[in-house]
């Protein structure tokens, strides 16, 4: 398969950590017996299948291979669910005995446990083959529950898996089932919190709902107590709904698909717990970025500042206190403002208006009005500040004038002289070589025809395409020979490389069909793609500047889509994208 290349080439291929690396699977976590400090391996199965029965406590828990953190699986399901690599916990909500099993190559697990009583029928996940265990109540050994997603269909309950004794009834969304009594007939598939006690027979469905829309609303909002100011959903969250909204001094309040079926208010501003058919929402004029999650029912209104200039001032500014470096307002992420600029070593602030911001962070960090200056050593940047959050980045760019490739593999067949590699005309940071004949054996990458600044890594390169994060005096690449079409975005202390097919210098696209905002980021990290041929189904990898993988997910993209980013510790990653055809790769910043 020939993939085409971006100039902002990444990765896909998941012979970084592949799973053909993988020797054991097994499941880690404070729920788990050993806790976070040793894994309890699961028995491997036919394909790439894993199973077992082990006891839990309420708690969080993960599966990885190997031992190690390099290929691990997690999500936000419980007890069903996708991992994906470098994911979020598993919560663990019950302690019991569980049967666990996972599959190493689609990352779906399921934890069912063990339990007298199940829930079966075609409205549930299993259909009429088996039964789903529901969780017994810790206090009323009697009572039963669990969260479905159901379908239109029948069910019933029963004991240990057996007909002999089964509980039934005509009525729905809650009756008394009788023994042998009718099928359940579930009238609305959704997703339903299942209580059932085995004394009484009583039992209640009650539906969990998931709203088509978010809105605020209110004689504070733009449409008044008439209109609703739709909110969008979160990609990576789909509790978690968010915009950008000019208010009036008024009140507000938060409802769902437009009516007020489902609404809620609260009595505090900016940020508070809203409440079911609560308060109207005092909120006071500006703009502001909005927030509020479905599901925790916290809301935040975030004031976006309406700054008509921002520079930098400071003993590090070229201009001093006096004369300021402007910067220019991101078009794509409103509050977000940013500058390429040569510092002298010394302090900077961000001076907005008559606002003068700054923190002691450095190259991240959060801004405070009057805060501390932000010490800042003599280099170009890239500078970054986000008004609504007080966030702001310096990435230090390193421009090299000659970027080479040498070693026994090149043509040259020697570690004595490098092949030179192009650079592109867009970025500077970014080398390539659209066509070269490798010999089988070892190669790096150096700058300015010297051992000083040179990258490598562990992997092998073959006529696959291979590519990941080159470190500063890594190993040396061992290659196959071949022709290959190779990239290397230059960074100070690492490089993203790629060793793909032999490309033509037409089929490179630019580097801005990709934006990434807020960049900083401390939470959500948007994704716009501006070029037709990369949208649809997308293979989205995050990794550490170390090389880690901390994120892989299979995403829908079609314009903007969104990842939650919020545990990932402060630092400098790469998020890599590939359809299959076409391979992308950018840099953003994490910041707290």
């Amino acid at each position: 398969m020939n993939l085409r290349l971006f100039f902002t080439i990444a990765f896909c291929s998941l012979m970084f950590s592949g799973f053909s690396q993988i020797n054991s699977v097994g499941l880690i976590g404070s729920a788990s017996p050993f806790g976070w400090d040793a894994d309890t391996n699961l028995v491997k199965g036919i394909d790439s299948t894993y199973s077992m029965k082990i006891n839990l406590v309420a708690g969080e828990c993960k599966f990885r291979a190997n031992d190690a953190w390099d290929i691990n699986w997690g999500d936000v399901g419980f007890p069903f669910g996708t991992g994906t690599q470098g994911g979020a916990n598993i919560p663990v909500k019950v302690a019991g005995e569980y049967s666990i099993d996972f599959n190493a190559i689609t990352g779906a697990y399921e934890f069912e446990i063990t339990s007298p009583i199940g829930i079966i029928g075609n409205a549930t996940p299993k259909g009429w083959d088996e039964d789903t265990n529901m969780y017994q109540d810790s206090i009323d050994d009697n009572k039963f529950y669990i969260v479905l997603n159901l379908k239109l269909g029948e069910c019933k309950f029963r004991f240990n898996d057996d007909w002999a004794r089964n509980w039934g009834a005509k009525d729905f969304p809650a009756g008394v089932g009788v023994q042998n009594g009718d099928n359940i007939p579930v009238a609305a598939a959704g997703r339903y919190r299942i209580d059932f006690d085995t004394l009484t027979g009583a039992y209640a469905f009650t539906e969990i709902p998931e709203f088509k829309t978010i809105s605020i609303i209110g004689d504070g909002t733009p449409g008044g107590w008439s209109n609703d100011t739709p909110l969008k959903k979160d990609a990576a969250n789909p509790d978690l709904w968010t915009g950008n909204v000019d208010l009036v001094n008024g009140f507000a309040k938060f409802r769902a698909d437009s009516a007020w079926t489902y609404n809620w208010g609260g009595t505090t501003f900016p940020s508070g717990i809203a409440t079911p058919n609560g308060d109207n929402i005092p909120v006071t004029a500006g703009r502001y970025q909005i927030s509020f999650n479905v599901k925790t029912l916290e809301y935040n209104f975030l004031l976006i500042p309406a700054y008509s200039a921002i520079g930098i001032i400071g003993t590090a500014n070229p201009g001093g206190f006096d004369n300021p470096t402007p910067l220019t307002a991101d078009p794509d992420n409103e509050g977000v403002w940013k500058v390429r600029v040569v510092l002298l070593t010394g302090d900077a602030y961000f001076k907005a208006d008559d606002d003068l911001w700054a923190g002691s962070g450095f190259p991240n960090g959060t801004a405070e009005i009057d805060g501390a200056p932000i010490p800042v050593p003599a280099g170009e940047y890239k500078i970054s500040f986000n008004t609504i959050t007080g966030e702001y980045t310096f990435e230090e760019l390193v421009i090299y004038s000659t970027v080479g490739i040498i070693g026994p593999a090149t043509p040259l067949a020697t570690w004595d002289t490098d092949v030179d590699m192009f650079q592109d005309a867009n970025d500077e940071m970014l080398w390539y070589l659209p066509s070269i004949l490798l010999n089988e054996g070892e190669c790096k990458f150096r700058a300015e025809d010297s051992w000083a600044v040179n990258w490598g890594a562990k992997d092998v390169a073959s006529q696959e395409d291979i590519s990941g994060i080159g470190a500063q005096d890594g190993p040396n690449f061992k290659v196959k020979a071949g022709v290959y079409g190779i990239t290397l975005r230059a960074v100070k202390n690492e490089g993203e490389y790629v060793f793909g097919p032999e490309v033509k210098t037409s089929e490179l696209l630019n580097y801005s069909v990709v934006k990434l905002f807020p960049n900083p980021v401390s939470d959500k990290l948007n994704i716009e793609i501006t070029e037709a041929k990369l949208r649809g189904e997308l293979n989205v990898t995050i990794f550490s500047n170390q090389g880690a993988r901390v994120y892989s997910n299979t995403m829908n993209i079609q314009e903007q889509a969104s990842i939650q980013i919020g545990d990932l510790t402060p630092g400098v990653y790469w998020l890599h994208m590939t359809n299959g055809t076409y391979i992308v790769g950018k840099q953003f910043v994490v910041t707290k």
